[in-house]
């Protein structure tokens, strides 16, 4: 559905987006994220036909973006940052409005309308002006004018931005109600919000395509192994040293990094062993059988934040 190759856009000498290449299947969410002036707003307003590239294409439903603009457009629905909105307008008339300059046929904007408030919760307030709506509300109000005319590709550029944990459940919810019939982009930086709805990440770092994959891939290639942390009683030296050899022996361990609590009077240790491998009963058993008392055992797993952070620090670009 959205075939990007080659993709660059300069500013004189200043590369803002470098030469990137990815694709979206038909039906997919996917996440687009990157550190503030990696290159997310420019490739999606490049997408959208509101700024040209330097060079490479892009194509959306079949479509060139720079050759066939205008088929274009009447396939996307774009969600800026901040909505275009006009505060004295009712949300009805708005999205009819809206409707009429997309092209939606004369006969089927009130339906379009109908469905685009319904798709969003703003049917019981479609008479409310623009001006007088919460935060929230007008971010759905954006969403609504993005899939008035039912378009092919839904573009949301912070579609959550200054939304309460409750406003932004109902964003989510309401992007994967639009997925299967609409392809989407979303870019954020909410990372939870990505992991619980993107079925795959694009992570851009300095206008270079840092990763892409789903989030469970990226995780187990950025990983440099499996992560388990224990927690034992007893915060001295003598613990240390038995907790140490109890799992000197325990092939597959590659590293281990101790922090005593003495406050607590425990021990924890962060234990890193090869990739694959589930050393959990191992480690339990030596432990209770070299006389430690064991409080806590649990795996670790890379979030998509770790993952993020790892790949757009100074050091890993």
């Amino acid at each position: 559905m959205i075939e990007v190759d080659h993709l660059t856009k300069s500013y004189g000498i200043a590369r803002a987006v470098n030469d990137i290449s990815f694709t979206v299947r038909k039906g997919e969410i996917l996440g687009f994220l990157g550190p503030n002036g990696a290159g997310k707003t420019t490739t999606m307003r490049i997408l959208t036909g509101y700024l040209p590239a330097t060079s490479g294409t892009a194509r959306i439903a079949g479509f060139d973006v720079f050759e066939q603009s205008m088929e274009v457009r009447r396939r996307i629905g774009y969600l800026p940052e901040t909505p275009p909105l006009y505060p004295e307008m009712s949300i009805e008339d708005y999205l009819g409005f809206v409707a009429r300059i997309k092209g939606v046929e004369p006969g089927n904007v009130a339906k379009r309308v109908e469905e685009a408030m319904k798709m969003t919760n703003l049917a019981d307030r479609r008479s409310e002006l623009i001006k007088r709506l919460s935060r929230g509300y007008k971010q759905r109000v954006g969403i609504a004018q993005a899939i008035v005319h039912n378009p092919d590709v839904v573009i949301l550029d912070e579609p959550t931005v200054g939304l309460d944990p409750n406003q932004i459940k109902d964003v989510r919810n309401l992007i994967k109600g639009l997925a299967g019939e609409h392809t989407i982009i979303l870019s954020t930086h909410i990372l939870p919000e990505v992991e619980m709805t993107c079925d795959r990440v694009v992570i851009i770092n300095k206008g270079k395509i840092a990763a892409i994959d789903t989030p469970g891939n990226l995780t187990a290639q950025v990983s440099k192994g499996e992560r388990v942390i224990v927690t034992v009683r007893g915060g001295d030296d003598e613990t240390a040293t038995k907790l140490s050899e109890s799992l000197g022996s325990v092939e597959g361990i590659n590293n281990l990094e101790l922090q005593p609590n003495a406050e607590k009077g425990q021990l924890t240790a962060n234990i890193e062993t090869s990739h694959g491998l589930d050393l959990r009963g191992q480690i339990a058993s030596r432990l209770v059988s070299g006389g430690l008392e064991l409080l806590e055992l649990r795996s670790v797993t890379l979030s998509l934040e770790d993952i993020f952070m790892q790949l757009t620090t100074q050091e890993a670009a």
